[in-house]
């Protein structure tokens, strides 16, 4: 039935190509016959599409585009040099856990999901190409799962290559304020913006965009087969702790500048431009200020346990 399925959009991708696909009339050499001789750039691109196709290679492109085809096809458009690559929104494997939405539906969730991944980079397994309109068809999840086989499960020959304690790479797919997705070797995973450094941050969008590469420490695999292996990992974790390290050079009584990052039930949270995490628990100013005003802080203690200055906001300095 999926054969049949991608066979159908396949035939839909070729349609709408030859519509808006235009031959170039080539580039006319000045040679003793006068003939022109066509020089199409993409050849030796479209040539490298064709050897993975056939050997299954991953490739991978920037996501571009989030489109509805006139079948009703929902499809992620990724660039693959100057070639659209069009996968289908099931074959995009995107997590939907803790999304939010789970009473929605689930075509819907993904193409959100999706939309919020534009700009990242995305692996890919070509399956159906058409030379005469160049029109290509491919799955994201067919990539994910060769790639969850190879760095998790292991090969014959070795033990697997991604283990807990391990540090490894992980692409940036998604940005929010609070949190931020990844995709750790073919494993979609969200992590929350504390997670992602050991400073506090009041946006994680002022630290990361879509497209960055990270490490990561890779903290639990879980999954009883390929397609439901899970991670948990933490970015902070694979860094120098600097906020225990400048912590150490405060001083009690010490008044210092620094960042309101959050606000709950009274406390103010404070990233201390000298990069040392504060909590306040009162203000001695006219007005309260608010998430991303800049304040004075006095510090009336030390918490070693918690890793925190503790202390006093005593002015606003600048309104967010």
């Amino acid at each position: 039935m999926r054969e049949d399925s991608e066979g159908r959009l396949a035939e839909e991708v070729q349609e709408r190509e030859k519509r808006v696909h235009v031959q170039p009339m080539g580039i006319l050499t000045v040679d003793a016959s006068g003939a022109a001789a066509r020089q199409e750039s993409g050849d030796i691109t479209w040539h490298e599409m064709v050897n993975a196709y056939r050997t299954k290679k991953i490739l991978s492109g920037g996501l571009s585009g989030i489109e509805r085809l006139d079948g009703g096809w929902v499809v992620a458009v990724v660039y693959y040099k100057d070639y659209r690559v069009l996968i289908p929104m099931e074959e995009m494997m995107i997590n939907l856990e803790g999304d939010g939405r789970e009473n929605s539906n689930t075509l819907n969730r993904q193409t959100r999901l999706a939309n919020n991944m534009l700009g990242a980079e995305l692996d890919f397994i070509i399956r159906e190409m058409e030379e005469k309109s160049r029109s290509v068809v491919a799955s994201r999840k067919e990539a994910m799962l060769r790639k969850r086989q190879q760095f998790y499960l292991g090969q014959q020959e070795g033990p697997p290559m991604i283990v807990p304690g391990r540090v490894v790479e992980a692409r940036v797919i998604a940005v929010a304020q609070k949190a931020v997705r990844l995709e750790v070797f073919g494993v979609e995973c969200s992590l929350k913006a504390r997670d992602m450094s050991w400073e506090w941050m009041a946006d994680a969008n002022e630290k990361f965009s879509i497209g960055d590469v990270v490490s990561v420490m890779m903290k639990k695999i879980s999954g009883d087969s390929i397609e439901n292996l899970k991670v948990e990992v933490s970015a902070k974790e694979a860094k120098t702790n600097v906020n225990k390290e400048n912590l150490m050079r405060l001083r009690r009584q010490g008044k210092y500048v620094g960042k309101i990052t959050d606000v709950f039930k009274g406390t103010y949270f404070i990233q201390l431009d000298c990069r040392v995490n504060a909590v306040a628990h009162s203000c001695n100013t006219a007005s309260l200020p608010g998430q991303g005003d800049e304040v004075g802080f006095l510090v009336t203690r030390i918490n070693d346990e918690r890793e925190v200055a503790e202390g006093i906001i005593t002015r606003i300095i600048k309104r967010k």
